[in-house]
């Protein structure tokens, strides 16, 4: 018997949307065979998102653990204190930390700088034949955090790929040889930043790093542990939704030929169209969640110990939420996406990713006359968690 939703799948890597609308009329509360209990309903992920009882504490879980190296492995031991991992108090201390960065005044601070390098990338790139992936959405974020944090951008190169190799840690469909990968490139990323926090230490300077250093929360500082860790995350929670973003949006624009002209005769409606773009095809699709309490929904009650799979694609694209869910409207108004998840692990850097997407498109729009995908198929990414481009190959004329 064939799997409801299989993560496996590769459909739901190259086009998971005919899969979530079977799922959400089907069986929009579906106990896999996998052990999850699996949410595709926009009320339904919402809810458990802001129920109380609910944790993301997933290396408690032994399983999920063990299939990532183990609790004393370089990964598992990282991950236990990524802000996005930890609840209650321990989530809030560190939080308390990061969130000074992310102030909406501190990401409008950062605007001249997204700009500035977007049109460097730009220049670069110039017109023809181009990959967007390689060219713009990549480098953009990655340089962006890295002069955000106070890192040499010269090592950004060597930065995105720890970075693309640990964000598989969420993913349910990690092999055998994803999990060396990822232990490899965290031990690497950790000896990386300690060395620049042993510098900030002889030498403070006005960055994140030496803020991460020297803030205390109730009287206590971040350890070296947990400032590493949360570096790692930022770089993993700012890279690969970004990169993603800018991808699936140009695509989901070239695709709507009548949007895209639209937005370039009405460029008012960029940050309304970011949001539009974000519900339509999310850089994040799949979150998971343990429940230590009973949640009750409309029809249906998961027990306590469950472990839940939400889909945030799927969510977004539910009728009972939007009208004409499966159609790009940059005009659409009344958009409350969960691709930045919601309740108390809300995205942070949701405003700095929507900051940088909508440079990028202002961007393109205001430089190039006609954008089109230049015929190459279109590979996805391996990550079903993030859904994302492997390369963007566009024909681009002023």
């Amino acid at each position: 018997m064939t799997a409801l939703f299989d993560p496996r799948d590769p459909a739901v890597r190259t086009d998971p949307y005919p899969i979530y609308r079977r799922l959400r009329e089907a069986d929009p509360v579906h106990q896999s065979h996998f052990g999850y209990w699996v949410l595709s309903r926009y009320a339904d992920v919402d809810a458990v998102l802001r129920a109380p009882g609910v944790s993301s504490e997933f290396y408690r879980n032994q399983v999920w653990a063990e299939r990532r190296g183990g609790l004393d492995s370089p990964l598992v031991r990282s991950v236990r204190n990524w802000m996005l991992m930890l609840d209650g108090p321990a989530h809030r201390r560190i939080r308390g930390v990061l969130g000074k960065v992310f102030t909406r005044g501190a990401v409008e601070r950062l605007r001249p700088r997204v700009t500035a390098e977007a049109d460097r990338l730009l220049d670069a790139m110039g017109d023809g034949e181009a990959d967007l992936i390689e060219s713009l959405a990549l480098p953009l974020p990655v340089t962006v955090t890295c002069e955000l944090l106070g890192l040499p951008t010269d090592n950004r190169v060597q930065c995105r790929q720890w970075t693309e190799q640990i964000s598989r840690v969420i993913d349910p469909s990690i092999t055998a040889a994803d999990v060396a990968e990822m232990n490899r490139a965290e031990t690497e990323f950790r000896e990386y930043v300690t060395g620049e926090l042993d510098r900030r230490r002889a030498a403070p300077t006005d960055d994140i790093l030496s803020l991460l250093l020297h803030t205390e929360v109730d009287g206590v500082r971040l350890t070296d542990h947990e400032i590493i860790a949360n570096v790692l995350f930022l770089f993993v929670a700012g890279h690969e939704t970004t990169v993603n973003l800018v991808g699936n949006g140009v695509l989901a624009l070239l695709r709507h030929p009548d949007q895209l002209q639209l937005l370039r005769e009405n460029p008012e409606l960029m940050p309304g169209a970011v949001e539009e773009i974000t519900r339509y095809d999310a850089p994040v699709q799949i979150v998971s969640r343990l429940l230590d309490e009973e949640v009750v929904l409309d029809d249906a009650v998961l027990p306590a110990g469950a472990k839940v799979m939400l889909l945030f694609g799927a969510a977004n694209r539910d009728p009972a939420r939007y009208s004409h869910p499966e159609s790009l409207d940059v005009t659409r108004t009344g958009i409350k996406t969960l691709a930045f998840s919601g309740g108390p692990h809300y995205c942070l850097g949701a405003a700095l990713g929507k900051m940088e997407t909508a440079v990028v498109l202002t961007k393109l729009l205001r430089r190039y006359g006609k954008m089109e995908l230049s015929g190459e198929e279109l590979r996805w990414r391996s990550n079903v968690s993030f859904r994302g481009l492997e390369r963007l190959p566009l024909r681009l004329l002023r």
